[in-house]
């Protein structure tokens, strides 16, 4: 039994193979035969995945997080009183530079990027590595963080589809996401289809452990395709026409940048021991981000020339994306390919030029033109697409400028979706950006200033735990209100409830008995009237 079994594993593994390749539109055009005789007959076409680390700039900030400059001694969780090891810039054998995140190590010797430790505490230790492709990726595995001595205990994933102009965040981690985010914690399996594009907080990969072993953090970009694709990602077909139909679904796995913000180390599992900062540090061995060349399902060949990868454009497109029409070829507006019939696509090849528009250019966002005499102008008329302007060359209010697309695009124009209760309006400016009410902040407006909270808008913190603070032992929820014990009131709990101007705080007492006295005092008059009869 035990080699039938293995067989069908095997089977199994490379049926699961093929449904991964199948479809995968890696032919632009093919021969055919038809009663005119051979033909070329062209499809949709996308460049194979590959590891994209080796294309890759990346940068780390701010200027002197990297260790070894001053060297400095460092120790593990595991062994946090044997702080024997050294990290020296100045020593190729105990250096720990950036490339090391990214290079392929060999014959077993692990090699990583390392920063300083934690001295200065209680100030945060933050570090940024941005990682730049100047090029428009198509994510189709995991991006796995493989780190030395520990997780993080927070940390954020942030993405960008304009070459770092404007970044947004892909996924939060976290040890306690509502404590650290504000965010209830989830996993990817805990979204549905339609909100597979939510971004969440996870606490998978943060929580310590207290081995060695786990050392990785993942964007699971496999399981989100699961919830189309099926666990074991073999009806590949229902994923593509998600991908087609899915309003934002092929922009949510679209990345020229991305940008790794830690925030707290690894702690061990317990708090902050401030006796011995030297073991707290964020060490990388490898950060690995499997992905394809963005075409627009216009080529299948991606080079690298020149310090900068560029698609083999088909279908008469041109661009460094195929991202809109050669010059004479712009009989109709571009658009991308689609996937759409399977498994083949349509190419929505670029045709020749016939312009009927005479002299007025509308890059296909409309097509039909009209003379303003007393201006002695031709304008198009009815621009579509959210675009305006005498040659649909701007874009509506509401509206901004896609910068990764070409004039011609039908995607040039992107809905600002500003956050009403956040921003003053739903207009942004021409790199998305609203217009925020005092307190808000973010691209969006959908995130508050320090000193603000969020409810359904940015309010002034009530109390905090650094200038507005609690008196009396109350305590500060969620930044809005003070919960102050019996005895004290106040925004801050700074007033007792029952003082005076004596500091009495039996005041209600002492007037309860003194009218007793007196009922009883005057009580006894009157029976000593009536006894003196």
């Amino acid at each position: 039994m035990a080699p039938v079994t293995a067989m069908l594993r095997q089977l199994l593994l490379l049926l699961q193979c093929v449904a991964l390749t199948l479809g995968q539109y890696d032919i632009c055009k093919s021969l055919v035969s038809t009663d005119d005789g051979q033909i070329w007959e062209s499809s949709a076409c996308q460049p194979k995945h590959t590891s994209m680390k080796q294309y890759v700039k990346v940068r780390v900030d701010p200027p002197g997080i990297t260790c070894g400059d001053p060297p400095e001694r460092f120790c593990t969780l595991e062994n946090p009183y044997l702080c024997s090891d050294e990290c020296d810039a100045s020593n190729p054998d105990l250096a720990h530079p950036p490339k090391l995140m990214l290079d392929n190590e060999r014959n077993g010797l692990i090699t990583y990027w390392q920063t300083v430790t934690w001295r200065r505490f209680p100030d945060p230790l933050l570090a940024n590595i941005t990682l730049s492709w100047n090029k428009s990726l198509e994510l189709t595995d995991d991006i796995l963080i493989t780190f030395e001595y520990g997780r993080p205990t927070m940390m954020v994933l942030d993405k960008s589809i304009n070459n770092g102009k404007t970044w947004e965040p892909y996924q939060f981690y976290a040890d306690d996401c509502m404590d650290a985010f504000g965010m209830p914690p989830k996993k990817v399996q805990d979204l549905l289809a339609i909100n597979v594009t939510r971004v969440i907080c996870t606490e998978e990969y943060s929580r310590w452990v207290g081995s060695k072993n786990e050392k990785n953090v993942r964007f699971e970009v496999r399981d989100r395709f699961a919830l189309f694709a099926g666990p074991r990602l073999q009806n590949m077909d229902n994923l593509y026409t998600r991908l087609e139909s899915m309003k934002g679904l092929r922009d949510y796995f679209t990345i020229t940048n991305l940008r790794l913000r830690l925030l707290r180390p690894a702690l061990g599992g317990t708090y902050v021991q401030r006796e011995n900062l030297y073991k707290y540090f964020y060490a990388i061995s490898n950060i690995e981000v499997i992905a394809r060349c963005k075409c627009n399902l216009h080529a299948s060949q991606c080079n690298f020339r020149e310090g900068r990868l560029e698609c083999e454009c088909e279908h008469n497109t041109t661009g460094q994306d195929c991202g809109h029409c050669k010059k004479s070829f712009r009989a109709k507006s571009w658009r991308p390919g689609s996937y759409l019939p399977t498994p083949n696509g349509s190419p929505n090849t670029c045709e020749a030029a016939g312009s009927t528009l005479g002299n007025c250019e509308c890059y296909g966002h409309s097509n039909r033109c009209s003379y303003i005499d007393f201006l002695n102008i031709v304008t198009c008329v009815s621009c579509k697409h959210n675009t305006r302007g005498q040659h649909c060359q701007h874009c509506r209010l509401g509206y901004f400028r896609n910068a990764s697309a070409e004039l011609d695009d039908e995607n040039v124009c992107i809905v600002c979706n500003c956050n009403l209760m956040g921003s003053l309006n739903d207009r942004c400016n021409e790199t998305g950006y609203c217009e925020c009410k005092d307190g808000a902040s973010g691209l969006k407006c959908e995130d508050c200033l320090p000193g603000y909270y969020w409810k359904q808008g940015c309010f002034p913190n009530v109390c905090d735990d650094e200038l507005l603070l609690c008196q009396n032992g109350g305590t500060c929820y969620q930044n809005q209100r003070c919960l102050c014990p019996p005895d004290f009131k106040g925004v801050l709990c700074e007033q007792p409830k029952c003082a005076n101007d004596k500091g009495d705080c039996n005041t209600a007492s002492t007037s309860y008995l003194s009218l007793t006295l007196l009922l009883l005092c005057t009580l006894g008059s009157q029976l000593a009237t009536l006894t003196a009869y």
